[in-house]
């Protein structure tokens, strides 16, 4: 007879990988269940922790939450899947009331130690902006105090020592220093509409930390919060605490796009109804508390197109700047104007790229953020979508241009005599087979993807979106029959075209599908469903790059927008490799001529070319030429009448510029070059294989930790589930693997294989060697057959579903009894999962001869 000697592996002929022997539990042995050792984590939580925060005065109804997740958990790209990783949940959160979070515990069994949740929840204490942490394994606490003020930083309490909700909040009123009457400011609540709406955790703490910094007496406020982060939202709820708060009572909200102004008022601050009004028409009237504008709406260029100067200086006690960065960063600009007029008031800056030059800054007007939420973070929480990027590379880019001696335009101009390089593209020199090859690459992507996803393709100025709509249309016949609104030009010269941006901003209107522009998209535009930006354009500065990726950035689930597609042309991604830049791309594929343009699902080391600096590239010195073009400059008031007065450029060359149009040059795609961001935000550039490697091996350092892990594991679902959480795609694994076992080899085998070099055996040939071992001779009647028709279920579709007592009502099962009757033949549900997992050791362990 076969046995197994606990604690040895054992390897049959074929050198598949087994464990050892599950060690299974003896009910004759097993203590009494209220032995604290034996319960539960949960269990802990109910009969320990949350008696001693209710017997500290703490409501469990009003001021207690358990087990709150705070964050979506990271979407994670391979090839065209998706999954999502682990949110992070805290197990206890106290407030004293819902707007001010005050403590975190963190609780742990009793098999831990009193502080073996201590760092887990320091880290989640840092990440909720909260002072006070704890942690407990049911015995007493370990009180951990960040706010230095404590004699000691960390103290062990007893069950019955738990602070009370008022100790708590009076040292948080000293730590954030906090006066009687600020207190009361602080606490007064959001606005809640009954819908379950309420603010994420960032938003909290930017909402918090900005009405603390206002009742101390801060006049002046910087928020940065990345594009599609919800900044109005935030302002409307620290506009609604102070408002009803009556610490302010006449707001001015300021904005530079007529979108903004409307979508704001229509949408987030709804809420104010008949106390705010929006100025228009240069008419004022003091009668509202609650003022929406554009700046142009009330400055100019003379003091009687000042209207702003109507208000008294100190009518307003708070002024909220939104996207500050694009006017009163500089001194001498019109919001700036404004501020300075209404400078008795507090001073909201909001940003998601606060502009720090030597001539323009939002700090050193604002002062430091008082909270910063950068794209990074939004990627990494799951709130704000990943994407993967397309880097084209056409060779007379990277080469240069340079005429032949005297050489003419199509229009007979003298072509001037240089070396013409990527940044002079479509700026000061145009060839018609440069914009064919760049629509043709973004049509062929879109026919291989998907034909109606939302698409923005960026151009140099006005003349290039319209010829790149042209070249665009031309490609796509059939689509633009079916609809002539298909493919669109919306720049600020072009009424017909702005009347559409609401269209393509809603995800339930089809069309316009694609959409070519230069500058007007590049902020304000919430296009949550956009899929696919294409960069042709040269992008001045990362303030500008980040704007542009904002319109992307958006997660709709109920449109399946997860992700979204960069396709560059301009090196615009190069962006990426400033130290500066927060937030890297999943995926970065560069493809050669005659390559696919989709992404492939997989790579391999011959398509990867690490991230290099091609700026020594023949032509391309990689320096900007300092012009602003067209529709970025005089187009910025594209939504206002006529009247209000055009954003100045600077000063530019004083000759106007001659831009060259050539025919005739052939273009081609130059390199490949293919970059993953994984599960932790870094960029890697390994295959499939060597992707799921990297995330095993974070987790189980070798072979002995895996197997483990996977011996002790009561269901086998929860390792497969944590390793899917750290970025492993088992489906997409499975077809990496050699065909003739992907898909018939379980994700025991599939790890023992690709991470750690273990021949695998199929789930038949598993399923077949525990028969061989005639295991089930030791049961009788319907606990054999049911035994038997487990390990038929195993071999078809995998331990996951065998885990699951409901199974049973399977069609396979019903010929042997009701599922009652076969967990009776076991004795009982115990024995029934006792039994299981005894099949469970059989399929992964392998018993020795005696």
């Amino acid at each position: 007879m076969l046995v197994q000697s606990p604690g040895t592996l054992a390897w049959p002929v074929k050198s598949a990988i087994f464990v050892e022997h599950i060690k299974l539990p003896d009910p004759s042995t097993r203590s009494n269940p209220l032995n604290k050792k034996e319960l539960s984590e949960r269990d802990i939580c109910t009969k320990f922790i949350t008696p001693a925060i209710a017997r500290a005065g703490w409501n469990l109804q009003t001021q207690v939450r358990e087990e709150v997740t705070f964050t979506a958990g990271r979407i994670i790209v391979r090839g065209r899947l998706h999954t999502r990783g682990k949110k992070r949940r805290a197990d206890y959160i106290l407030y004293h009331q819902k707007n001010v979070p005050l403590a975190v515990i963190e609780a742990k069994d009793n098999k831990h130690s009193l502080g073996a949740g201590m760092e887990q929840a320091l880290g989640y204490a840092e990440t909720l902006d909260i002072p006070f942490i704890f942690s407990s394994n049911g015995d007493g606490f370990l009180f951990h105090d960040r706010t230095g003020l404590a004699s000691q930083m960390e103290t062990e309490l007893s069950l019955d020592q738990f602070p009370s909700p008022d100790d708590l909040w009076q040292r948080y009123c000293r730590y954030k220093g906090l006066d009687d009457t600020a207190q009361q400011v602080v606490s007064f609540p959001y606005y809640d509409d009954g819908s379950g709406r309420t603010p994420r955790y960032y938003q909290a703490n930017a909402i918090n930390r900005t009405i603390e910094a206002i009742a101390r007496g801060q006049n002046r406020i910087l928020l940065v919060m990345a594009t599609g982060t919800g900044k109005t939202y935030t302002a409307f709820q620290i506009i609604w605490r102070l408002w009803k708060a009556k610490q302010k009572k006449r707001i001015l909200f300021l904005a530079d796009r007529n979108i903004l102004v409307d979508q704001t008022k229509s949408n987030d601050f709804k809420p104010f109804g008949p106390a705010m009004t929006k100025i228009e028409k240069r008419e004022v009237n003091t009668a509202f508390e609650i003022y929406l504008s554009l700046y142009q709406a009330v400055t100019g260029n003379d003091d009687a197109r000042n209207i702003y100067k109507q208000f008294p200086p100190d009518f307003f006690d708070l002024v909220v700047v939104d996207e500050c960065h694009r006017g009163s960063a500089a001194e001498d600009s019109a919001w700036r104007e404004i501020l300075n007029y209404f400078s008795a008031a507090t001073h909201v800056g909001l940003t998601a790229t606060p502009k720090e030059t030597r001539e323009v800054s939002n700090i050193h007007y604002f002062g430091e953020p008082v909270y910063t939420y950068s794209l990074r973070q939004g990627i990494e929480d799951g709130f704000l979508a990943p994407y993967k990027v397309i880097r084209i590379d056409l060779d007379v880019d990277l080469q240069g241009w340079r005429p032949k001696s005297g050489q003419k335009d199509k229009y007979g101009n003298l072509i001037e005599d240089r070396i013409y390089n990527l940044k002079d593209m479509d700026r000061n020199i145009v060839f018609d087979e440069r914009t064919q090859l760049v629509a043709s690459k973004i049509t062929e992507y879109l026919q291989k993807t998907g034909e109606f996803q939302k698409t923005i393709v960026f151009c140099t100025d006005i003349d290039h979106a319209e010829r790149m709509r042209q070249a665009l249309v031309n490609l796509n016949p059939e689509r633009v029959k079916e609809h002539r609104k298909y493919i669109m030009r919306i720049t600020g010269d072009n009424d017909e075209g702005k009347a559409e941006l609401d269209n393509f901003i809603d995800p339930e209107s089809r069309y316009p599908v694609i959409v070519t522009t230069s500058q007007l998209m590049s902020t304000g535009v919430d296009a949550k469903t956009c899929k696919l930006i294409v960069l042709d354009k040269t992008i001045g500065s990362p303030t500008e790059f980040k704007q542009i990726i904002g319109r992307g950035t958006r997660i709709d689930e109920e449109h399946n927008k997860h992700w979204f597609t960069i396709m560059d042309f301009k090196k615009a991604t190069e962006r990426f490799a400033d130290k500066d830049f927060d937030g890297d791309p999943v995926q970065i594929f560069k493809p050669k001529e005659g390559d696919d343009i989709v992404p492939p699902d997989d790579t391999s080391p011959d398509n990867i070319d690490p991230f290099e600096d091609d700026l020594d590239d023949i032509g391309d010195t990689g320096e900007d030429d300092g012009h602003d073009d067209g529709e970025g400059w005089t187009t910025d008031d594209e939504d206002m009448d006529d009247n209000y007065p055009p954003i100045q450029p600077p000063e530019d060359d004083p000759e106007p510029r001659i831009k060259y149009r050539v025919q005739g040059q052939e273009f081609n795609v130059s390199k490949v070059r293919v970059q993953h961001l994984d599960a932790s935000g870094k960029l890697v550039t390994e295959s499939m294989h060597d992707y799921t490697k990297e995330c095993v091996t974070r987790q189980y350092a070798s072979l002995d930790d895996f197997l483990r892990k996977w011996s002790s594991a009561d269901k086998k679902k929860a390792v497969i589930d944590e390793l899917a959480e750290q970025g492993v795609f088992w489906p997409e694994l499975q077809a990496n693997v050699s065909s003739k076992v992907g898909s018939e080899i379980d994700p025991f085998d599939l790890i023992c294989h690709i991470v750690f070099d273990q021949p695998p055996l199929t789930r038949r040939e598993r399923a077949d060697n525990v028969k061989k071992r005639n295991y089930f001779t030791r049961y009788e009647g319907a606990a054999r057959q049911v035994l038997e028709t487990l390990l038929e279920k195993y071999a078809d579709v995998g331990i996951e579903p065998v885990e699951e007592i409901t199974i049973l009502t399977d069609q396979a099962f019903s010929k042997i009894g009701a599922p009652m009757e076969l967990v009776s033949a076991f004795g009982g549900k115990s024995g029934y999962l006792q039994a299981v997992q005894e099949l469970e050791a059989q399929l992964y362990g392998q018993p020795q001869s005696a």
